[in-house]
């Protein structure tokens, strides 16, 4: 077919430096990589792994110029295998979307067909990207606590970080499904806020530091949710209580741990890695279909925001300083 102009938000380096330049241009389907299946773009979402490659960060995007953007959720337009249909509603998440393969903050996207998932039928596309790789990681974490025997009589659930995304979703998740849960939250201002999407409790993330030097603390978390790496999950760690599960999903504070052995040899303390741009398929396809059956949030619309991608630049610059709040969604369609 004829290719249109569309608009993609475009992460450059200015030559004989390394400042990175950041802007709205026009782009054609030349301009896409080569794929399977070439997706109209209605929705994506702003990730913290999409404010690392829009601010240059190597560790996800090796090569600049670079289009961001690891969700997006729209309609196929092209598609070369026959799993795909033109008008079929799909989400694409995750892979190598937006990381080295131009991604959702365009108005099109080329993919392989093996990364495609159709959209659930109880849910919209606008709510797939309420949701979006937080929301699939949130769940995931959810997931992992569920399988592993964590039920809502053994205590309480610690998550960290909890404003952001995977904090606010896995928080309404567990609040939903009858587990105490407890916030952990720099952000003094965001009591109210986080109360009023289910946690029972907000500690301080001063306070919850305050005896991270010690080698154990009390058994106190069934399981964590732990979105922040460092210091903090090193605390939840070690205060995790017999057979308690943590699960790790992000590094906003650091890709460190330092930890002793002793939570794991004295209290069997179980800590599950969780990874969502490469999870395979079945799972990929199970998590989707909780979140739009069992697990599926009615306050999606108070926890997210909607932008155009002429917001973008300022959004990404109050997540890089950990400002931001809630979920961002990013309107490509009218």
């Amino acid at each position: 077919m004829t290719s249109p102009t569309f608009p993609a938000f475009v992460v450059s380096e200015e030559k004989g430096s390394q400042k990175i330049q950041r802007e709205i241009q026009q782009k054609t389907f030349n301009d896409l990589p080569p794929g399977d299946v070439l997706i109209e773009v209605q929705y994506s979402s702003l990730n913290y792994k999409d404010a690392l490659s829009a601010n240059g960060n190597r560790g996800v995007t090796k090569h600049y110029p670079h289009t961001p953007g690891i969700d997006a959720a729209g309609v196929v337009v092209e598609s070369s295998v026959p799993a795909w249909q033109p008008g079929d509603e799909v989400i694409c998440s995750g892979y190598d979307l937006g990381m080295n393969t131009d991604g959702g903050f365009a108005r099109y996207i080329r993919v392989p067909h093996s990364w495609v998932v159709p959209k659930p039928v109880n849910m919209s596309l606008l709510e797939s990207m309420q949701l979006g790789t937080a929301g699939f990681t949130a769940a995931l974490c959810v997931l992992a606590l569920e399988s592993n025997g964590v039920k809502p009589e053994n205590g309480p659930i610690l998550i960290t970080g909890a404003t952001g995304g995977v904090g606010t979703i896995a928080l309404q998740i567990l609040a939903g499904l009858g587990y105490k849960v407890v916030a952990v939250s720099g952000k003094s201002e965001a009591r109210d806020f986080l109360q009023s999407f289910g946690a029972d409790e907000v500690i301080d993330r001063v306070s919850f530091l305050a005896n991270k030097e010690k080698g154990l603390l009390p058994a106190t978390w069934a399981g964590v949710v732990d979105t922040v790496g460092g210091d903090i999950l090193a605390t939840a760690i070690k205060g995790t209580g017999f057979d308690g599960v943590v699960t790790s999903c992000g590094n906003a504070a650091s890709g460190d741990l330092p930890l002793n052995v002793y939570p794991f040899i004295l209290r069997g303390v179980h800590l599950v890695g969780i990874y969502a741009a490469n999870c395979p398929m079945e799972k990929r396809l199970l998590v989707w279909s909780k979140l739009s059956k069992e697990w599926k949030l009615e306050r999606l619309d108070a926890l997210c925001r909607r932008i155009r991608l002429r917001d973008l630049d300022g959004e990404i610059t109050q997540m890089l300083a950990g400002k931001s709040k809630g979920r961002c969604v990013v309107q490509l369609g009218d």
